[in-house]
């Protein structure tokens, strides 16, 4: 095992810690930036470290097709390769084969899919997706699984989830650098309680370096989201890192820290960058519109970022969508932003003022007081009383 998890601070469910890593000591919660061609579009590796980053994702799927895995071995590994010098985290492939390729075909030996470069049909294993992470050489690495979408039913999920713990065996087997790297396993299991739970011990009987819940994020609904996540971090090892996939929306996050999870990644913030949108605690500013074409005021005022102590909204309207400008700005913002929040919950934890601070994050979203039902359902469950931010018999429903 090559990382340490020491929780620091806690606020019932909610967790603070300490996670050491090969290439970096990380504070939790944390929210991980997606790199995908080994770099965030758009912002230089200085910029990441000085808002904050802790850890990078890379899709390995990307990556192996181009540089190529073998290219970034030889070349010292992706830290060397893109100059970064704290931690990375690569994903297996096995979801940008589903979600890229409409061809994917998942059998036992693999996920089988055509080849984006000539066609052919290519297979990638549980112990190819190890070797190719091995050559990439991030800190942490996952284990292939069988990714289904949590709306699809019936037996279909069950299969993946079976074959999932399977091929959690297969990984463990293939990956020759445990020293250097962790590997992470992901529970499976569709939105049906009785099959997360068996991924849940089956992948804790494994004893692997940390533990990923898989397979949300992909259009179920909220209320189905976090009633997952509640009962996954509640069966997950106390002492090991939980890491929610692909959740990015800082309600969301905000929710998830609540229920026990310490790490999370998503596209969102620099997705929604490129598309004009600005985070701000009140939700987000649409840089876009015509009202912001005269708008002398920073995108937050409040915000320390080196875009709001030098640019205004008038500028960045300007530039966006027309210039490569004005979406790094909003990436370094964006990201800005997310940083801060995973700080903010961090010491908030540290400090025993949990409640507090999600009351004020709810209180600026929500300043009518209509925090969504399933917002305040999590958060009876994670044990915070959040009445003085909420409007009597509130029946808001799902909202990020």
């Amino acid at each position: 095992m090559a990382l340490t998890f020491e929780v620091l601070g806690r606020f019932n469910r909610a967790r603070a810690a300490r996670l050491t890593l090969p290439h970096y000591v990380c504070q939790t919660p944390l929210f991980m930036p997606v790199g995908t061609q080994g770099t965030i579009k758009g912002l230089t590796t200085n910029q990441l470290e000085e808002i904050g980053c802790q850890i990078i994702l890379g899709n390995t799927y990307h990556l192996a097709l181009r540089p190529t895995s073998e290219l970034i071995d030889e070349l010292g590994g992706l830290h060397k390769f893109m100059n970064w010098p704290r931690a990375l985290l690569t994903d297996s492939g096995g979801f940008q084969m589903v979600s890229l390729l409409h061809l994917a075909d998942i059998t036992e030996k693999g996920v089988t899919f055509q080849s984006p470069v000539n066609g052919k049909p290519m297979l990638l294993t549980p112990e190819e997706s190890i070797q190719i992470q091995n050559r990439i050489g991030a800190d942490i690495i996952m284990a292939l699984d069988d990714v289904v979408r949590t709306t699809i039913t019936g037996p279909r999920v069950e299969e993946a989830m079976y074959r999932t713990l399977r091929w959690i065996d297969r990984c463990v087997a293939a990956h020759k650098r445990p020293h250097d790297q962790n590997l992470f396993g992901i529970v499976q299991g569709g939105l049906d309680p009785t099959l997360r739970d068996i991924c849940v011990k089956g992948l804790v009987e494994r004893n692997l370096p940390g533990y990923a819940i898989g397979g949300l994020s992909g259009g179920e609904d909220k209320d189905s989201f976090w009633r997952v996540v509640a009962q996954c971090t509640a069966a997950l090892p106390e002492n090991k890192p939980r890491y929610v996939m692909g959740v990015g929306y800082p309600l969301d996050i905000v929710v998830c820290s609540a229920l026990g999870a310490d790490m999370y990644d998503c596209v969102y913030p620099t997705r929604t960058a490129r598309f004009g949108t600005a985070l701000i605690p009140e939700g987000v500013l649409k840089l876009k519109h015509m009202a912001m074409a005269e708008d002398t005021r920073p995108i937050d005022p409040t915000c320390a970022c080196m875009v709001c102590k030098n640019y205004t909204r008038a500028y960045i309207h300007c530039l966006v969508t027309k210039d490569a400008m004005g979406s790094q700005l909003l990436s370094y913002h964006n990201l800005y932003y997310m940083m801060k929040l995973s700080r903010d919950l961090h010491s908030s934890i540290i400090e025993g003022r949990f409640p507090d601070f999600v009351c004020e994050f709810l209180q600026k979203m929500f300043p009518k007081g209509d925090v969504p039902e399933w917002v305040c359902n999590a958060m009876e469950v994670a044990g915070i009383d959040i009445s003085s931010c909420c409007a009597p018999f509130s029946t808001a429903k799902d909202e990020h």
